[in-house]
Protein backbone atom coordinates (compact mmCIF):
# COMPACT_ATOMS: atom_id res chain seq x y z
CA UNK A 1 0.00 0.00 0.00
CA UNK A 2 1.03 3.80 -0.63
CA UNK A 3 1.45 5.88 2.36
CA UNK A 4 -1.21 8.78 2.09
CA UNK A 5 1.93 11.08 1.08
CA UNK A 6 3.33 8.79 -1.87
CA UNK A 7 -0.36 8.78 -2.51
CA UNK A 8 -0.98 12.58 -2.95
CA UNK A 9 2.14 12.74 -4.71
CA UNK A 10 0.93 10.45 -6.96
CA UNK A 11 -1.92 12.84 -7.88
CA UNK A 12 0.55 15.69 -8.12
CA UNK A 13 2.67 13.66 -10.89
CA UNK A 14 -0.47 12.64 -12.54
CA UNK A 15 -1.99 16.11 -12.77
CA UNK A 16 -2.25 17.26 -16.44
CA UNK A 17 -0.24 14.46 -17.81
CA UNK A 18 -0.92 10.92 -19.71
CA UNK A 19 0.54 8.04 -19.52
CA UNK A 20 2.35 7.97 -22.96
CA UNK A 21 4.58 10.45 -21.23
CA UNK A 22 6.25 7.97 -18.61
CA UNK A 23 6.00 5.39 -21.57
CA UNK A 24 3.43 3.40 -21.12
CA UNK A 25 1.45 2.58 -23.96
CA UNK A 26 -1.92 3.58 -23.13
CA UNK A 27 -3.96 7.12 -24.43
CA UNK A 28 -5.36 7.51 -20.79
CA UNK A 29 -4.79 6.32 -17.22
CA UNK A 30 -6.21 2.94 -16.70
CA UNK A 31 -5.71 0.73 -13.75
CA UNK A 32 -3.05 -1.05 -15.19
CA UNK A 33 -1.19 1.90 -16.29
CA UNK A 34 -1.89 3.64 -12.90
CA UNK A 35 -0.58 0.47 -11.51
CA UNK A 36 2.47 0.32 -13.94
CA UNK A 37 3.07 4.14 -12.95
CA UNK A 38 3.21 3.38 -9.15
CA UNK A 39 5.61 0.08 -9.31
CA UNK A 40 8.11 2.45 -11.20
CA UNK A 41 8.12 5.57 -9.52
CA UNK A 42 7.19 3.57 -5.61
CA UNK A 43 9.03 0.40 -5.94
CA UNK A 44 5.54 -0.85 -4.58
CA UNK A 45 3.86 -3.72 -6.63
CA UNK A 46 0.06 -3.40 -6.51
CA UNK A 47 -2.51 -6.03 -7.56
CA UNK A 48 -5.10 -4.80 -10.03
CA UNK A 49 -7.70 -4.89 -7.22
CA UNK A 50 -5.53 -2.76 -4.64
CA UNK A 51 -5.21 0.00 -7.37
CA UNK A 52 -8.80 -0.30 -8.36
CA UNK A 53 -9.30 0.43 -4.84
CA UNK A 54 -7.58 3.52 -5.10
CA UNK A 55 -9.97 4.24 -7.94
CA UNK A 56 -12.56 4.01 -6.18
CA UNK A 57 -11.30 6.12 -3.35
CA UNK A 58 -11.36 9.06 -5.52
CA UNK A 59 -14.48 8.32 -6.70
CA UNK A 60 -14.02 6.40 -9.60
CA UNK A 61 -16.03 3.68 -11.02
CA UNK A 62 -19.11 2.52 -12.29
CA UNK A 63 -22.14 4.81 -10.81
CA UNK A 64 -25.63 4.06 -11.52
CA UNK A 65 -27.37 6.75 -14.24
CA UNK A 66 -29.24 8.41 -11.16
CA UNK A 67 -26.33 8.93 -9.41
CA UNK A 68 -25.12 11.50 -11.82
CA UNK A 69 -27.98 13.68 -11.45
CA UNK A 70 -28.39 16.20 -9.60
CA UNK A 71 -32.14 15.68 -7.13
CA UNK A 72 -33.46 17.95 -9.18
CA UNK A 73 -32.80 15.98 -12.35
CA UNK A 74 -32.89 12.15 -11.46
CA UNK A 75 -36.31 11.79 -12.78
CA UNK A 76 -35.40 13.02 -16.07
CA UNK A 77 -32.79 11.02 -15.99
CA UNK A 78 -34.56 7.51 -14.95
CA UNK A 79 -37.00 9.04 -18.02
CA UNK A 80 -33.77 9.18 -20.62
CA UNK A 81 -32.35 5.57 -19.36
CA UNK A 82 -35.89 4.16 -20.34
CA UNK A 83 -36.39 5.91 -23.52
CA UNK A 84 -32.80 7.24 -24.96
CA UNK A 85 -30.23 4.67 -23.69
CA UNK A 86 -31.48 1.62 -25.73
CA UNK A 87 -31.07 3.41 -28.85
CA UNK A 88 -28.03 4.60 -27.74
CA UNK A 89 -26.16 0.80 -26.95
CA UNK A 90 -27.77 -0.08 -30.41
CA UNK A 91 -25.91 2.29 -32.47
CA UNK A 92 -22.96 1.00 -30.58
CA UNK A 93 -23.48 -2.29 -31.52
CA UNK A 94 -23.71 -2.09 -34.72
CA UNK A 95 -20.66 0.43 -35.14
CA UNK A 96 -18.81 -2.04 -32.60
CA UNK A 97 -18.43 0.84 -30.86
CA UNK A 98 -17.95 1.21 -26.77
CA UNK A 99 -20.11 3.16 -24.86
CA UNK A 100 -18.44 5.33 -22.02
CA UNK A 101 -20.23 7.58 -19.36
CA UNK A 102 -18.05 10.65 -18.65
CA UNK A 103 -17.79 12.59 -15.54
CA UNK A 104 -15.72 14.32 -12.76
CA UNK A 105 -15.13 14.83 -9.21
CA UNK A 106 -13.54 16.37 -6.84
CA UNK A 107 -10.81 14.93 -5.04
CA UNK A 108 -11.00 15.77 -1.58
CA UNK A 109 -7.82 16.64 0.70
CA UNK A 110 -5.26 18.00 -1.72
CA UNK A 111 -3.48 20.95 -2.19
CA UNK A 112 -4.12 22.37 -4.68
CA UNK A 113 -7.12 20.61 -5.21
CA UNK A 114 -7.98 18.19 -7.73
CA UNK A 115 -10.31 16.92 -10.28
CA UNK A 116 -10.62 13.51 -12.38
CA UNK A 117 -12.16 13.54 -15.38
CA UNK A 118 -13.18 9.56 -15.64
CA UNK A 119 -14.83 7.80 -18.55
CA UNK A 120 -16.37 4.64 -17.20
CA UNK A 121 -17.62 2.09 -20.13
CA UNK A 122 -20.66 -0.53 -20.24
CA UNK A 123 -18.34 -2.77 -19.57
CA UNK A 124 -16.58 -1.16 -16.40
CA UNK A 125 -13.36 -0.02 -17.92
CA UNK A 126 -12.31 3.01 -16.20
CA UNK A 127 -10.31 5.79 -18.15
CA UNK A 128 -9.51 9.04 -16.39
CA UNK A 129 -6.97 12.05 -16.36
CA UNK A 130 -6.38 14.20 -13.36
CA UNK A 131 -6.49 18.30 -13.38
CA UNK A 132 -6.20 21.75 -11.95
CA UNK A 133 -9.69 22.95 -11.42
CA UNK A 134 -10.94 25.66 -13.84
CA UNK A 135 -14.45 27.71 -12.92
CA UNK A 136 -16.37 26.54 -15.70
CA UNK A 137 -13.60 24.21 -17.57
CA UNK A 138 -15.00 23.24 -21.03
CA UNK A 139 -15.26 19.00 -21.71
CA UNK A 140 -11.76 18.45 -22.56
CA UNK A 141 -11.28 17.92 -25.66
CA UNK A 142 -7.94 16.19 -25.63
CA UNK A 143 -9.35 13.49 -23.24
CA UNK A 144 -12.58 12.66 -25.85
CA UNK A 145 -10.03 12.48 -28.50
CA UNK A 146 -8.01 10.03 -26.66
CA UNK A 147 -10.94 7.98 -25.61
CA UNK A 148 -10.94 6.73 -29.26
CA UNK A 149 -7.26 5.09 -29.27
CA UNK A 150 -4.54 5.27 -31.44
CA UNK A 151 -7.22 2.54 -33.52
CA UNK A 152 -9.60 5.68 -33.83
CA UNK A 153 -12.05 3.55 -32.64
CA UNK A 154 -16.00 5.05 -32.52
CA UNK A 155 -16.71 6.25 -29.13
CA UNK A 156 -20.63 6.98 -27.91
CA UNK A 157 -19.79 9.25 -24.67
CA UNK A 158 -22.75 9.57 -22.43
CA UNK A 159 -21.86 13.15 -20.79
CA UNK A 160 -23.26 14.16 -17.14
CA UNK A 161 -24.26 17.92 -16.30
CA UNK A 162 -20.76 19.24 -14.86
CA UNK A 163 -20.44 20.36 -18.54
CA UNK A 164 -22.48 22.84 -20.21
CA UNK A 165 -23.54 21.84 -23.77
CA UNK A 166 -22.15 25.45 -24.66
CA UNK A 167 -18.97 24.13 -23.53
CA UNK A 168 -18.64 20.94 -25.52
CA UNK A 169 -15.60 20.57 -28.15
CA UNK A 170 -16.81 21.58 -31.38
CA UNK A 171 -16.18 19.68 -34.52
CA UNK A 172 -15.53 16.69 -33.68
CA UNK A 173 -14.67 13.40 -35.42
CA UNK A 174 -17.36 11.43 -36.39
CA UNK A 175 -16.51 8.64 -34.58
CA UNK A 176 -17.35 10.21 -31.50
CA UNK A 177 -20.94 10.86 -30.51
CA UNK A 178 -21.73 12.73 -27.98
CA UNK A 179 -24.90 12.44 -25.63
CA UNK A 180 -26.12 14.83 -23.19
CA UNK A 181 -27.60 13.14 -20.02
CA UNK A 182 -30.74 15.64 -19.08
CA UNK A 183 -29.49 18.15 -16.62
CA UNK A 184 -30.89 21.39 -15.25
CA UNK A 185 -27.86 23.22 -15.68
CA UNK A 186 -25.97 22.37 -12.36
CA UNK A 187 -22.51 21.08 -12.52
CA UNK A 188 -22.67 17.52 -10.60
CA UNK A 189 -19.07 17.30 -9.27
CA UNK A 190 -19.30 14.42 -6.55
Amino acid sequence: MLSREQELELIDVLRGVHPDEFDIDEELWTRQSLGTLIQRRFDVPLDAGAVGAYLRAWGLGPREPRERACGLCVSAVERWVRSEYPAITRAAQEHLAEVYWMGRVRLRGTMPAADVISAVSSRGRVRFMITTPTVDPPLPRDFVLRLSGEEQRTVHLIVDGSWPRNEWPRRLPRRIVLHPLPSCGRAVAA
